[in-house]
Formats: C-alpha cells, sequence, structure tokens
C-alpha cells in the first residue's frame, strides 16, 4: 500500500492551495486518512483527520475553519483545502492511512497511522 499526495508548491499570504491524497495498492481495504504537517526541528503534528466514510473529522484547534479535511469520490482519497494561508503555513504536509472496519474512527495521533506518503512542501511567502 502507498500514498501519493500532491498539490503543494509556492503560495502567497492569503492565497489558498488544496492537498490530494490517494491510496494505491490494497484499495479494497478502508482506511482512516489524515494530514500531518512538519517543519525542521518540530515534532510532526496533526492538521486534520477524517474517517473512511467521510462523516467524521478532527482537526487541530488552531486551523479549524481555515482547513478543510473531505473524501473524494474515487474511494480512499482524500484532500485538504488550505485557505487564508499564512507564513506559518510553510511546512511538509504528509498524508497517512491506517486500516479499519469503523466507519465512524478518526485517528489524531502520529504513532496510530502505519503507512504513510513521502510528503509534499506547501510554502508560504510574499
Amino acid at each position: 500500500v502507498q500514498l501519493q499526495a500532491s498539490g503543494g508548491g509556492v503560495a502567497q499570504p492569503g492565497d489558498s492551495l488544496r492537498l490530494s491524497c490517494a491510496v494505491s495498492g490494497r484499495t479494497e481495504s478502508n482506511y482512516v486518512m489524515g494530514w500531518f504537517r512538519q517543519t525542521p526541528g518540530k515534532d510532526r503534528e496533526l492538521v486534520a483527520a477524517i474517517s473512511w466514510s467521510g462523516g467524521f473529522t478532527f482537526y487541530t484547534d488552531s486551523l479549524r475553519g481555515r482547513f478543510v479535511v473531505s473524501r473524494g469520490n474515487v474511494k480512499n482519497t482524500i484532500s485538504l483545502q488550505m485557505n487564508s494561508l499564512k507564513p506559518e503555513d510553510t511546512a511538509v504536509y504528509y498524508c497517512a492511512a491506517e486500516p479499519t472496519d469503523l466507519n465512524w474512527y478518526v485517528e489524531s495521533t502520529t504513532d496510530k497511522y502505519s503507512i504513510w506518503g513521502r510528503g509534499t512542501l506547501v510554502t508560504v511567502s510574499s
């Protein structure tokens, strides 16, 4: 199973960017999925997570309202809509997934995800 994230790049403060992530390989399984981000010298932190059904989400408090995670029309794909970007949003963004049969399960803890994408860099700068 692999995760492929896309959509990173350079944005100016106030701009929007949309990241996407897709599971490839064992796509018949269901996955709780999440977005994390990391800057040099800091731990990887949760941005948002979403249940495999799409009906349950969890956000880091500081990002709720600016960032929106959603399920795609294709199974086991998610997106992260990032609005009103700030320079402090600059980071490498990682997509993560964990197989589950629970349609309500949302996971906010890094250690509970066993599948990680390679990361995509988002740079917010004027």
